[in-house]
């Protein structure tokens, strides 16, 4: 590349670029060493950094994590492309082509198709094409009804996904209130391991019980990463409440009696519903 490297809007200078960081002697040390797998761990971080940027609605920002991400994806593409397996252009061929292949109803013949009638076409040529990479000899995942849920997803992201494929073979509850009903069992069971002083046992209980947790979010259609980034955030901003008053009076929070930060906490609550 030209020593003078500008920015630019065109994906095919960022694909130079990583090229050139990853040519020998010339690159960058760092990217030359780099491998799929370790590159992989970055790769979800991004991803997450775009969830944060469009939960915060900060679109500036969201701007550069989508590059940062986008950067991931031509990392990967340099790396195949270097052993001979694939090219960045392979894998907009590759998406292009199941995007055409999964919206026959935009597409295709298979038009003025209802919500749930696109559900079902999609899980049908998903299906197809699974029998047809079989059919090549394609590395499969293991076989079954919850095969192909990968186990390096976010545990309760992972749950929602075998929750799904589980209930589309009828394996689940017809409405929320059952599994509320569930939730309250599980709560008794950690109860009843706490009582015993088991905290193995109560440990395991206690995945059961944010199993159940991750299935209320899904007959709620609410995601449950989401939910609970949410929840972060507002006892990040509630604690920050807590601390400010606690400043303002020349006092930390290790100075402050418990009963002093739950008053100050519930403070926090009320101004944000509006209250005085």
């Amino acid at each position: 590349m030209n020593e003078a490297v500008m920015p630019s809007r065109d994906v095919a200078d960022l694909i130079a670029i990583m090229a050139a960081l990853r040519t020998p002697v010339t690159g960058c040390p760092w990217d030359l060493e780099q491998t799929y797998a370790t590159i992989a761990p970055f790769t979800i971080e991004e991803a997450y950094e775009v969830a944060d940027a469009i939960e915060r609605g900060d679109f500036a920002d969201l701007r550069d994590e989508l590059g940062d991400l986008l950067l991931q994806v031509v990392f990967h593409a340099r790396m195949a492309e270097e052993d001979g397996r694939f090219d960045f252009g392979g894998v907009v061929e590759a998406i292009t082509a199941k995007m055409i292949r999964r919206h026959p109803h935009v597409f295709g013949d298979a038009r003025r198709l209802a919500p749930a009638d696109v559900k079902r076409l999609w899980g049908e040529i998903k299906a197809e094409e699974k029998r047809l990479r079989a059919a090549a000899g394609a590395t499969q995942p293991q076989g079954g009804a919850l095969a192909g849920v990968p186990v390096n997803l976010p545990a309760l992201t992972r749950a929602v996904k075998l929750q799904q494929k589980a209930s589309q073979v009828g394996f689940d509850w017809n409405d929320a209130r059952a599994v509320i009903a569930k939730l309250r069992e599980e709560i008794d069971e950690v109860e009843a391991e706490i009582d015993a002083m088991n905290v193995e046992a109560a440990g395991e209980e206690i995945g059961d019980l944010l199993f159940a947790v991750a299935n209320l979010a899904r007959h709620l259609e609410v995601d449950p990463e989401a939910a609970v980034r949410r929840a972060n955030a507002k006892f990040e901003r509630r604690f920050a409440h807590i601390e400010a008053r606690l400043d303002a009076d020349g006092r930390k929070p290790e100075g402050a009696t418990l009963e002093e930060m739950d008053a100050l906490w519930n403070e926090a609550k009320r101004i944000e519903r509006g209250g005085q």
